[in-house]
């Protein structure tokens, strides 16, 4: 006689998430993505390869592995930037837009509510998280920070337009509402990690290609001279 199968409920880890994000929206949400944030800048420059900075070196051990881990100060900031930027925007800008449509279970509604999403709210983040970036480079005056925002938007912009879709379609018709946070959060996660790792790889190759053009320009002006 076969016995019936054990049916299992979710993971208690989530359950305790789920239960922190009812009681704490706004707290859960900033901590979730500033650590993903963290995490989204250490995993890209290991996987793109990019040498570790330079420390002294009789720099403490615990520093020199934080460095060959490029756990460092961009890191950091990456993490203020998920904490008290992204978070926030993303809390108040999303649960307007969700009070807005609901109860509104429609494809009228659905595509209304897509629509909404990617020519209100993706703006404003779009915008947002490139102003942060500018700065956490090094961006020191208004200026920079905008000459960086219009430079990028249109890039970063139509990539939000081709994703936001998909996933939020997903989401509408196969994940339960109350799982939206947590699954909208690991696809940033991934999506924001690849293009981290494919960033930076693309700077490396420029940096390897620009010392490269240098060294051969020298070793020209060193034949013509001699």
């Amino acid at each position: 006689m076969s016995s019936a199968p054990v049916k299992t409920g979710p993971h208690p880890l989530l359950v305790k998430y789920l239960a922190q994000l009812a009681q704490h929206p706004l707290r859960t949400k900033a901590i979730t993505t500033g650590t993903f944030s963290f995490l989204q800048e250490v995993i890209g420059s290991n996987l793109a390869g990019l040498p570790p900075p330079k420390i002294s070196s009789d720099a403490p051990f615990l520093f020199t592995l934080l460095s060959r881990a490029h756990v460092n100060v961009r890191a950091l900031k990456m993490a203020i930037y998920g904490l008290c930027i992204s978070a926030p925007l993303s809390h108040y800008l999303v649960g307007l837009l969700q009070r807005s449509f609901a109860g509104k279970t429609g494809l009228q509604a659905k595509v209304a509510q897509i629509l909404a999403n990617n020519l209100l709210v993706a703006p404003i983040q779009t915008a947002a998280y490139l102003a942060s970036m500018a700065v956490i480079n090094g961006a020191t005056s208004a200026d920079e920070v905008l000459k960086t925002v219009k430079g990028g938007f249109l890039a970063v912009i139509r990539v939000t337009w081709i994703i936001s879709p998909v996933v939020t379609v997903i989401a509408q018709k196969y994940i339960p509402i109350e799982l939206w946070v947590p699954f909208f959060n690991s696809v940033q996660f991934f999506i924001g990690t690849y293009f981290n790792v494919r960033v930076k790889q693309l700077r490396l190759a420029a940096a390897k290609k620009a010392e490269k053009e240098k060294a051969k320009k020298d070793a020209e002006r060193k034949d013509g001279s001699s």
